[in-house]
């Protein structure tokens, strides 16, 4: 793969990770970037060599981080990433950056459930019965919950049906509803993607920043990332994992690649021009 974005931001962002990669974070969404879309969200897996392109990435970079709305356990424990050579310094941003587990120490710091998700955890079975969707797979994710669609016939469909009750319980309970690629989760508000990345920039003093995602829980950290370029002068990459099913990140992306498969090509392409810098 060659390395090309497609926006001039995005090349001075490749730039100075090439130049400076030791002051680079880079971080990446985990389920439709590093992991596929899978009809079962247990079974969604990265290829053995996408991990290990990330481990190899780590030894030319600052910082390696995943930012997930998954429970940060659970993403380690799909990935297998606890104990992998070369990412000792990883970090695992869990529930939009509710939970963070570390590499160093092998253990995850979690907030506390919000009130609300019990309501709403007791109400969902009724909610989804009462719209002849009992079939829609319910995932408790301990500080959220979410309604996936995928395995239903009409999934669009049932999508459009289910965002606004799905909203109004996520009012009356206290969270919010965020949609996604064929799931809506109901989700404590105040904290979202973009939070979770600015916090590590301000924890690593990074001076360059990339981010891979492909869903519109990614938005809010390319929005991060854009006011990290536009406000405080920090270079900064944004790649796409495309996909047909949602293209609003494809249209603010400085790379766009071909699901999981083309990131993990994006990043062995990148550990090939570090390697030569080098």
């Amino acid at each position: 793969m060659t390395l090309e974005p497609t926006t001039a931001e995005g090349r001075a962002g490749l730039a100075a990770i090439r130049t400076e990669p030791a002051q680079a974070l880079l971080a990446f969404d985990y389920d439709g970037t590093l992991a596929p879309i899978v009809p079962d969200p247990t079974q969604a897996v990265p290829r053995p060599e996408a991990i290990g392109a990330l481990a190899e990435l780590a030894s030319y970079v600052g910082w390696v981080a995943v930012v997930t709305g998954r429970p940060a356990a659970v993403a380690v424990e799909l990935a297998a990433l606890d104990g992998v050579r070369g990412l000792e310094g990883l970090v695992v941003l869990g529930h939009y950056g509710l939970e963070r587990w570390d590499a160093a120490t092998g253990t995850v710091e979690t907030a506390e459930a919000p009130p609300g998700l019990d309501r709403a955890r007791a109400e969902l079975p009724g909610l989804l019965a009462g719209l002849d969707l009992a079939d829609a797979d319910m995932e408790d994710k301990g500080l959220s919950v979410a309604v996936h669609v995928r395995r239903l016939g009409d999934a669009d469909r049932a999508l459009e049906r289910l965002a606004g009750p799905l909203r109004e319980l996520a009012t009356v309970c206290g969270l919010v509803a965020e949609p996604g690629r064929r799931v809506i989760e109901l989700r404590p508000p105040g904290t979202d993607k973009g939070r979770a990345l600015r916090g590590l920039v301000v924890e690593t003093g990074a001076r360059a920043v990339g981010f891979a995602g492909d869903d519109l829980g990614d938005l809010a950290a390319f929005a991060e990332v854009e006011r990290l370029r536009s406000e405080e002068g920090l270079a900064g990459l944004l790649v796409c994992s495309g996909s047909v099913e949602q293209t609003a990140l494809c249209e603010r992306a400085d790379l766009v690649v071909d699901g999981p498969e083309g990131v993990a090509g994006f990043i062995k392409a990148l550990v090939a021009e570090l390697r030569r810098e080098r």
